[in-house]
């Protein structure tokens, strides 16, 4: 009994030295991590972001007063306004589609546990009572067989050429990617809440502008109707102010269905119900307030922090280590197999130590003929990487695009908001003098009604472009990828607690 627990315990020995050893040799074969393919993107990204020229900079890329990392981050804060950053703030926390991203990540965490579980050996518990009864007419005449079974098996791939650590490799720029796509999402959602908002406060400044013109046009039609009960003038200018009150009038239903329409769309975009918001969004506000001036020293260097720039990075270095992972399925794959446990052909003997047994040896496969499934498969692991680094490349493309037809929009707005403003003030000039000549019976009723309605058009008009311009701001932070730090502060700390 004493060699039999020598040997066993030698054996046992065996078995764990050979899998410290096979652990060290697999680590020292290593794998070069996805990390160093980032390298090869930055480099792609260097070339590219090099075609990219600010229009509008001026030499301004490397001013004082452009807005800081910090500032980019939490862009929102820059325009002073409480609601706005409620609002925002709301939306990280209650918006669907925000909830779908977060899961997305956490699917891809448990995807990459997966793969990391495929590096460490795997032990199953295997248990069995069997009883059987032969037939008479077969070979064992009707001998009754009872087999117990307790015990574990053991199985461990040593993945000497590093196949499975790319896989893993595979997994954790897929978990990258899936952050950066939840970045990409806050900061599309962030951006989209401002411009809501900003649209609401334009529609009730479009909606107090018409109301105001109508208080005065009703003043002027009771001074008409005064002056055509006493007789001094016909219907023809009574009527012509009644038309103009009635049109007036029909602009303002339809900015009332675009303030409601737009309050909803804010309520769905933070999570809460629709109409729940009215109390807090109905008061009339006046627009936030933004430097435009400062945008044009961002240097072009931000857009590297687009999320969805590093998005798309990610997956296409993901793919490249699934391609390494296919190059690895032609090497030999080494495992070591074991299974340690009780056996007896009687219940009651199952737990005497002659029925102690163990089993131990190494495994070796090696692919010879797979109808060339193996080198179509590296193939067609190539050809996505070709087709993700294409769509990386269009990424960016895009986003130096989007960057300046933003810059675009914004400076081109400035200039149409200045000629705007001083239309405005020609229009109510003229008014005035086109007043005063009717009053004076120098000129007819029309001149005046012109006059009303090229102001109040110009009027309405400035108040739009007031709105444009502080959402073109909002446009070119969105373009820079503004707007990911309360994101990454979340996903950092979710990511440090799971380790």
């Amino acid at each position: 009994m004493a060699n039999k627990a020598i040997k066993k315990t030698a054996a046992l020995a065996l078995l764990l030295a050979l899998l410290i050893h096979f652990r060290g040799v697999s680590q020292a074969a290593g794998f070069e991590p996805v990390s160093s393919d980032a390298d090869l993107l930055a480099g792609r990204w260097a070339e590219l972001a090099a075609r990219y020229e600010n229009p509008y900079a001026d030499g301004a890329a490397e001013s004082d007063g452009a807005p800081s990392a910090d500032e980019l981050a939490a862009w929102w804060n820059s325009l002073d306004d409480e609601t706005l950053t409620r609002l925002v703030e709301w939306s990280l926390l209650n918006n669907r589609d925000m909830a779908q991203a977060r899961s997305k990540v956490r699917e891809s965490r448990a995807s990459l546990g997966i793969s990391r579980a495929a590096l460490l050996p795997w032990l199953d518990s295997a248990n069995s009572w069997t009883v059987s009864d032969t037939s008479e007419n077969s070979t064992s005449q009707g001998q009754k067989f009872e087999i117990s079974h307790l015990g574990i098996d053991a199985s461990w791939e040593i993945d000497i050429f590093g196949g499975r650590h790319q896989d893993i490799a595979a997994g954790t720029a897929t978990l990258e990617a899936d952050y950066a796509a939840l970045h990409a999402a806050w900061v599309s959602l962030s951006s989209e809440v401002a411009l809501n908002y900003l649209s609401l406060r334009t529609l009730q400044e479009r909606l107090a502008v018409a109301e105001q013109n109508l208080v005065l046009q009703t003043d002027t039609l009771s001074l008409l109707e005064s002056r055509y009960d006493a007789g001094f003038i016909d219907s023809l200018a009574l009527n012509q102010a009644r038309y103009t009150i009635e049109q007036t009038k029909a602009a303002i239903p339809p900015i009332r269905t675009s303030i409601e329409v737009t309050m909803n769309a804010l309520a769905v975009l933070t999570g809460a119900l629709p109409g729940s918001l009215e109390e807090m969004l109905g008061e009339r506000k006046p627009l936030p307030r933004a430097d435009e001036a400062r945008l044009v020293g961002i240097p072009a260097d931000s857009l590297r922090q687009r999320p969805d720039i590093k998005a798309s990075e990610r997956r296409l270095a993901a793919q490249l280590a699934r391609m390494k992972s296919a190059e690895a399925d032609r090497l030999p794959r080494f495992y070591l197999t074991g299974s340690i446990g009780l056996e007896s052909l009687t219940g009651g003997s199952l737990f005497s130590g002659d029925s102690f047994g163990f089993s131990f040896g190494p495994r070796i496969t090696l692919p010879i003929f797979h109808g060339r499934a193996i080198r179509n498969n590296i193939e067609v692991q190539r050809e996505r990487a070709e087709q993700l680094l294409a769509a990386y490349e269009k990424t960016v493309l895009m986003a130096a695009a989007e960057v300046r037809d933003a810059l675009a929009a914004s400076a081109q707005e400035i200039t149409r908001n200045a000629s705007l403003r001083a239309g405005a003030e020609a229009a109510h000039a003229a008014l005035e003098v086109a007043q005063d000549k009717y009053n004076n019976g120098l000129t007819d009723f029309i001149s005046v009604i012109t006059s009303q309605q090229a102001l109040l058009s110009l009027v309405d008009a400035v108040a739009v472009s007031n709105g444009q311009m502080v959402s073109n701001v909002v446009r070119v932070y969105k373009a820079m990828g503004g707007g990911w730090a309360p994101i990454a502060q979340e996903t950092l700390g979710e990511s440090e607690s799971k380790r």
